[in-house]
């Protein structure tokens, strides 16, 4: 296949990094497109615009963007498997299968949004202040989704044969379309919240065509042709028996941060502001591990669909511990440039003093999180994706839900730590049961 990459035989390490690179640097791009808006806005229409378009605004977004990423987690894994076992006929039929489902959830989930956003919002108490702003930028955002269901779904086609390149070049081209439009809309017509928002669902609409133009190109079975679009309910099975375990958990994910979000909500614009910076500069080690688990669960796809576990459990041994160094790391430098960082959003004296106590109290818990994206990412690869969202539903999502409904009069110290302890419990978790072996009885071997 001219795009794909066999990673099932010689060198564990160099297949990886070759693979973990390309998708390091687009989730970098990927960012980099999403904090464009933060720093423009930020900077030009101030905090209260920042906290309209981060904070709760973004993590409600994610509720819809997340769900539909988990989906096509199911794409990912079913099309690895089938190219370690060379079934290149269901190769095809998967291609035209996901993106027909990509162009149908994007209609549902764009008409659920825009009728739900308005009520959503203000149960979560986001304050009256920002409420009109956020719901201009998430209007405008949703009549862009179905470009961003595309792409996403088509760069989970292309990574699933070992191709991270070229979602990274579109990325790359669509996150230089968004900063220009940004600062044209934004800066110079001065569309406000509304520019931030045109400029990005136009981005996004560049990233589809180019994703969809790279597989009308392919010569192999990646090849995609409109007249063979199609809803194979079969076909459809097989990925929402991986994808919705991933989809489900994100959502619930979603939800205790939406949870946490209300609850940032009461302490003011200041703090909602704040929290934004961080979460901008926090998404930097997010989008680093998330490179870390795709670039696992591919490896692991194809060597769980040619029966090659000793490459498998390499794999997952030595990426954790690449994972655990990087971490540390990163943690580091996050602390020592905190105050910089955060300058880069907003200058207010308020928003940044309070940006700094939170990246003193999150960030050197970091590395707590890494077995739950590189285990889970292992283990989704082999097919076993319920155990992982039941793992994540109880010590994450559970816990953190208890911690912020039943405990009276939270203090901003006491909200933030309900990070560091899910973490630490879900952690924990994965490894007795990745470690013990008693994954091996919920893998699943489609191809």
């Amino acid at each position: 296949m001219s795009k794909s990459a066999n990673i099932t035989q010689g060198s564990i390490i160099r297949p990886l990094l070759y693979f973990f690179f390309p998708i390091l640097l687009g989730t970098f791009f990927q960012q980099l497109y999403n904090t464009v808006d933060a720093l423009i806005v930020g900077n030009f229409l101030g905090k209260e615009a920042l906290a309209a378009v981060g904070g709760t605004t973004s993590t409600y977004l994610n509720l819809y963007i997340g769900f539909f990423v988990g989906l096509s987690s199911g794409t990912t894994v079913l099309i690895s498997q089938y190219y370690g076992s060379q079934n290149f006929r269901q190769i095809s039929r998967t291609v035209h299968n996901s993106i027909a489902l990509s162009l149908l959830m994007g209609v549902l989930l764009t008409v659920l949004g825009i009728f739900s956003t308005r009520s959503a919002l203000i149960f979560l108490h986001v304050p009256d202040e920002i409420l009109e702003l956020s719901l201009n930028y998430i209007y405008i955002y949703f009549s862009g989704l179905c470009f961003m269901l595309i792409y996403n779904m088509g760069c989970a086609i292309l990574r699933a044969v070992g191709d991270s390149k070229h979602p990274l070049y579109f990325l790359i081209a669509s996150c230089f379309v968004n900063i220009i439009l940004d600062i044209l809309f934004v800066y110079v017509f001065q569309w406000g919240i509304a520019g931030a928002a045109i400029a990005t669902v136009i981005a996004q609409g560049v990233a589809a065509f180019l994703v969809l133009f790279s597989l009308y190109q392919s010569q192999d079975a990646l090849r995609f042709r409109f007249q063979d679009l199609c809803l194979d309910l079969h076909n459809t099975k097989d990925i929402f028996k991986i994808g919705i375990p991933a989809a489900i958990e994100s959502i619930l994910y979603t939800f205790s941060n939406l949870i946490i979000a209300a609850k940032i909500n009461e302490f003011g614009v200041n703090v909602i502001a704040a929290n934004t910076a961080y979460g901008k500069i926090d998404a930097i080690y997010w989008m680093i591990l998330q490179a870390f688990g795709i670039s696992i669960t591919t490896f692991v796809g194809q060597n769980f669909g040619a029966k090659k576990m000793d490459r498998v459990k390499k794999g997952i041994n030595w990426w954790m511990g690449t994972a655990l160094g990087i971490s540390i790391a990163l943690s580091l430098l996050m602390c020592l440039f905190a105050p910089l960082l955060l300058r880069l959003f907003n200058n207010d004296p308020d928003v940044i003093a309070v940006g700094k106590q939170i990246i003193i109290w999150i960030v050197p818990f970091w590395i707590t999180y890494v077995p739950i994206g590189l285990v889970s990412g292992g283990l989704r690869g082999m097919g076993n994706t319920m155990i992982p969202t039941l793992i994540t539903a109880v010590g994450i999502i559970g816990l953190r839900s208890l911690w912020i409904l039943l405990l009276p009069n939270l203090s901003l110290f006491a909200v933030f730590m309900v990070y560091p302890i899910t973490w630490i419990v879900t952690s924990s978790v994965f490894l007795i049961y990745y470690y013990s072996g008693l994954y091996k009885k919920h893998t699943i071997k489609i191809a």
